[in-house]
């Protein structure tokens, strides 16, 4: 495991920095961020990337299923809360109810690497419409399943946390890998299960009756700067242009969409 993923403290204070330095800009290209605008997180952690709406002037609600890391948000933001700039709800994104838990639709819905831990994703990103205002955009940033870590095994305690496409082995086989290295196996097979290329995403979206506003594929994901010290590259077209084979090389992928008033 790398140590920031450890450190819950560190790892809040670098989604914020990503998100001021690369979330909110790249969303801003087609939809300014403006004071006053509710922004909602679905699967918000610790309420990082929120924090980083937050300090534009935006309100925040976060919907987090795990209560610790909602415990570990109440003791990072405690001015934010108190002023009612940002709140947390911890509850199942299915059973909210936008008026009362939410207290209305958003200008903004952001999925931070969220949407590849969800098992039914095209039921989520329709069902989303139900937060969203008219003219409202949801932003998705995730790493592609067949990216070199796109198993998540950087998260292993073992040496497998380091050994890239290792998550691309046969089901029985990495499910013996695992295993033997002492690793939590329902996790990890858990996260093989909902992994999401960018082809299907792209599919589900079109389907939902949404149009792509945004879009940005990363050969190394912004995130990396502070995790490892390495600059964003964005990915070369030529690789962008060919489906399936881009997934191998992007490390992550950046999208803003809304509703297609034109979609039947």
């Amino acid at each position: 495991m790398y140590e920031f993923h450890a450190d819950r403290k560190r790892y809040f204070d670098i989604q914020v920095m990503n998100a001021e330095k690369y979330v909110i800009p790249f969303i801003e290209e087609k939809f300014p961020v403006k004071p006053g605008m509710r922004v909602l997180e679905i699967g918000c952690g610790e309420g990082g990337v929120l924090k980083a709406f937050i300090n534009k002037g935006c309100v925040g609600v976060g919907v987090e299923l795990d209560i610790s890391r909602i415990a570990m948000a109440n003791e990072y933001l405690p001015e934010d809360i108190a002023a009612g700039r940002l709140r947390f709800v911890a509850k199942d994104i299915y059973q909210v109810d936008v008026v009362q838990d939410l207290e209305g639709a958003f200008d903004i819905i952001v999925l931070k690497d969220v949407i590849e831990h969800i098992h039914d994703q095209q039921r989520l990103i329709g069902w989303m419409k139900n937060f969203l205002k008219q003219e409202g955009v949801i932003f998705f940033g995730f790493p592609p399943w067949y990216m070199p870590f796109g198993g998540h095994q950087q998260i292993c305690k073992s040496k497998i946390s380091r050994l890239p496409y290792i998550h691309l082995l046969p089901k029985s086989i990495y499910r013996w890998v695992l295993v033997n290295r002492k690793e939590n196996v329902d996790e990890m097979m858990e996260i093989r299960e909902t992994g999401i290329s960018i082809e299907r995403f792209e599919k589900i979206c079109k389907n939902e009756g949404y149009r792509f506003l945004n879009k940005q594929h990363y050969l190394l994901n912004p995130i990396y700067e502070w995790k490892f010290g390495w600059k964003p590259r964005k990915q070369l077209g030529i690789i962008k242009a060919v489906p399936f084979f881009r997934n191998f090389l992007t490390t992550c992928v950046y999208y803003i969409i809304k509703r297609d008033n034109k979609a039947k």
